[in-house]
């Protein structure tokens, strides 16, 4: 009979889950609804719930459940299966690696949850190929987690590489500094940046873009206006790559990765966000790529990297 494992994904607004073989085929996927208003038992239990669904649509039973990862935003205490904090929900001290385990008598394995994307495109996906690797998702802000030798490298929180200040005295930033990463290549800096182009440029192809209303401004739509050789679209586009470029660059020089490979929604534009991104970093690495070999990649597991990484850790990879 077939041994099972299981991957959880907890977000803001949703969980994910996904069954896995011995082998590491993900293959049954189910989500269900959360909310910080559910309470930390509710989440628990809706857990439990998604784990019994994904296992009845493979046929399986809890019986059959031989590991399970969890990951979870916030700071982590991955020994103790415990979320340290998450500010997002309010959470301070939840057990809820016991908690879950307990439901699904099962071992589960906790983590971050920017550390578990970074193992499951490691062992999965776009840097499988490499032991030394960093994985940056772009989104409200810049999440990261690094792999050294093929192993993760854990820690509370996660790498916080978006809170690496890249200029000194720059944008505040909700953590207390500032001039942090993610103020300039996250999603969201990068949408902050449209805007404030598209009021100073009323001219500027973005404002057709989003039909007139800057509510609908989005990560894609600089690009889509510097495709159409709009100045101010460029503009926008050239700048944030040169952030991200010089974060990229500072992580490089320290870590020496084999590997940076990008996720979030902006590298789903490819080799437009990328080629310029390698040329960027090419020319700031203190040793040069031809001497030590870097690749700067898409991301290829998109949003489910983080149940590939959780159930990676739940299979002992």
């Amino acid at each position: 009979m077939t041994d099972w494992y299981m991957g959880f994904d907890l977000g803001g607004m949703s969980a994910k889950a996904g069954l896995f073989d011995q082998k590491g085929q993900c293959l049954y996927k189910c989500t269900a609804a959360t909310s910080k208003d559910d309470g930390y038992v509710t989440v628990v239990t809706k857990l439990y719930q998604l784990a019994k669904e994904t296992l009845a649509a493979a046929g399986a039973s809890l019986e059959r459940l031989k590991g399970v990862g969890l990951a979870s935003p916030g700071v982590i205490d991955g020994n103790g299966g415990v979320v340290i904090r998450w500010s997002n929900y309010g959470w301070t001290d939840k057990p809820i690696g016991r908690d879950l385990a307990q439901r699904l008598s099962a071992p589960v394995r906790l983590v971050n949850d920017a550390n578990a994307a970074a193992l499951g495109e490691a062992k999965f996906g776009a840097s499988k190929k490499y032991t030394d690797s960093m994985f940056l998702t772009l989104g409200t802000g810049v999440g990261s987690g690094i792999i050294s030798g093929g192993k993760l490298m854990e820690n509370c929180g996660g790498a916080e590489a978006g809170h690496m200040v890249i200029e000194a005295g720059g944008v505040p930033c909700p953590c207390g500094r500032r001039g942090c990463f993610e103020q300039y290549a996250s999603a969201t800096a990068l949408i902050r940046d449209t805007k404030k182009a598209m009021f100073e440029h009323k001219d500027s192809v973005m404002w057709e873009l989003v039909d007139g209303d800057p509510d609908k401004v989005d990560g894609r739509t600089a690009f889509s206006a510097a495709k159409a050789d709009d100045p101010a679209g460029a503009k926008v586009v050239k700048n944030y790559i040169s952030y991200l470029g010089e974060g990229i660059a500072n992580l490089v020089n320290l870590l020496r990765p084999q590997a940076v490979i990008i996720g979030g929604g902006i590298c789903n534009e490819g080799e437009y966000l990328l080629q310029p991104l390698r040329r960027w970093v090419g020319e700031r690495i203190y040793v040069d790529g031809e001497t030590i070999p870097l690749v700067i990649a898409r991301a290829k597991l998109g949003n489910d990297a983080g149940i590939y990484g959780a159930a990676a850790l739940a299979m002992g990879r």
